[in-house]
């Protein structure tokens, strides 16, 4: 048995996610509060002891690794030639962008969807066009109609394809997935399959690669893959771009060498290698216990705030919750709960218009932490209401805060509630 249940202080170590006030807790970024599997701490351990931390090339068995991996996991056969190494899946994004597209050109992605993806296109001087999937019944669907009207747009030649998708956690079925392939190709636009959260999902559930699919999928896809999210090592900077067409695995190649994207850091080839061929066990008790704390989160917020709706998941572990019985955009709630409560969420217009009524919310640390965040949840959003409460008292416009209407479904929300806790970092 794996501890994820001891509390680890994060505070002081260059964290992004810990750089808040004190008294503050963040459950934002993609970022775990576990320790890593000790497989990879040994080697990357071994590697510190060494003492020399020189220019290091990238082994065959990196690509071994990753290969084995993808087979034995995910049922799909990857040849090790197929491999690059790249710094990242972020900056291999903008890498592939500025080689697949032409200055001004339309990139597709599906909102709502990971905001770095937005950045990624603008900043590469290209056009994010987006095909919103539609909400109906709790869930997300792709507007196929949609779709194949913005791929057939001249100006798109690339589709970034979240693989299980982020935020909404939705791992998406062969059929949408073969669907999406056939369209994407008889429009000649690139697909960048961006597999990242691959292996975070929930136990029983399997993802299948986008390139996995059939021939028209392979022969037009550029996979991005990582250990960095699954094993909880962003801060080495790893990830393989893979591809089996001979011309697109060539363009990317280059487009990572023009980069200078292709060259590893020290500690990041021992850490993948570790974390894909010695790792398995932790990784399997890792699911067990995100799931556990989906479960948590889901069952807190039906006994105490049943307004908010969390989408169904099968994959990551950054739950995507439905506030629109509160508000119609949870950026002013956000900041709101941050300051009354110093719980750090994310609202959902960073991914989309469509994700405007929604908040992204990390649950990828001990149960206790998890509890603490809740409860603040929940503090805050009472703060909320009682401050439209006193805003109507006081006699103010109808429409002087937006939304204050559905806050007011909040004010029977009484009863059935849990003992109030007191913060524990």
């Amino acid at each position: 048995m794996y501890d994820f249940d001891t509390i680890l202080n994060r505070r002081g170590t260059n964290s992004e996610k810990w750089n808040v006030a004190p008294g503050e807790l963040p459950m934002w970024v993609a970022d775990m509060d576990f320790r890593t599997a000790p497989e990879i701490i040994d080697a990357v351990t071994r590697k510190a002891d060494s003492g020399v931390y020189g220019y290091t090339s990238v082994p065959p068995e990196f690509a071994k690794a990753i290969a084995s991996w993808w087979y034995k996991r995910h049922a799909w056969e990857v040849d090790p030639a197929w491999v690059s190494y790249a710094l990242g899946v972020v900056p291999a994004i903008s890498s592939l962008i500025r080689t697949f597209t032409k200055s001004s050109g339309n990139v597709l992605v599906q909102t709502p969807v990971y905001n770095m993806f937005f950045n990624c296109i603008r900043n590469s001087g290209r056009k994010a066009v987006t095909n919103d999937l539609v909400y109906e019944n709790g869930e997300f669907r792709i507007d196929w109609e949609d779709l194949e009207a913005k791929l057939a747009d001249p100006k798109t030649s690339l589709f970034i394809l979240c693989n299980p998708q982020n935020p909404t956690g939705q791992v998406w079925s062969r059929e949408d997935l073969a669907r999406m392939g056939q369209l994407a190709a008889a429009n000649d636009v690139v697909v960048i399959a961006d597999e990242i959260h691959c292996d975070l999902t929930t136990p029983g559930i399997r993802y299948i690669p986008f390139a996995s699919i059939d021939e028209t999928c392979a022969n037009n896809a550029i996979t991005l893959v990582s250990p960095t999210k699954a094993f909880n090592i962003p801060g080495l900077q790893t990830s393989a771009v893979i591809a089996s067409n001979e011309d697109l695995r060539g363009q990317a190649r280059q487009s990572l060498r023009r980069d200078d994207l292709n060259e590893p850091n020290a500690f990041a080839i021992e850490a993948a290698i570790a974390a894909f061929t010695k790792s398995q066990r932790w990784l399997d008790e890792l699911r067990v216990y995100i799931h556990r704390n989906k479960e948590q989160l889901t069952d807190f917020l039906a006994r105490n705030l049943p307004q908010l709706y969390v989408v169904p998941s099968q994959a990551t572990y950054l739950p995507w919750v439905d506030f629109s019985a509160i508000v119609d955009d949870t950026t002013e709630l956000t900041e709101f709960i941050r300051k009354e409560t110093g719980l750090f969420i994310n609202p959902g217009a960073l991914y989309g218009d469509n994700g405007k009524a929604f908040v992204r919310i990390n649950v990828a640390c001990p149960s206790a932490v998890l509890q603490d965040g809740l409860y603040r949840l929940r503090t805050g959003i009472d703060a909320w209401v009682a401050r439209a409460e006193e805003t109507k008292r006081e006699g103010a416009p109808e429409d002087a805060s937006e939304g204050q209407a559905q806050q007011d479904t909040l004010l029977s929300v009484r009863g059935g509630r849990d003992e109030r806790k007191p913060h524990i970092l």
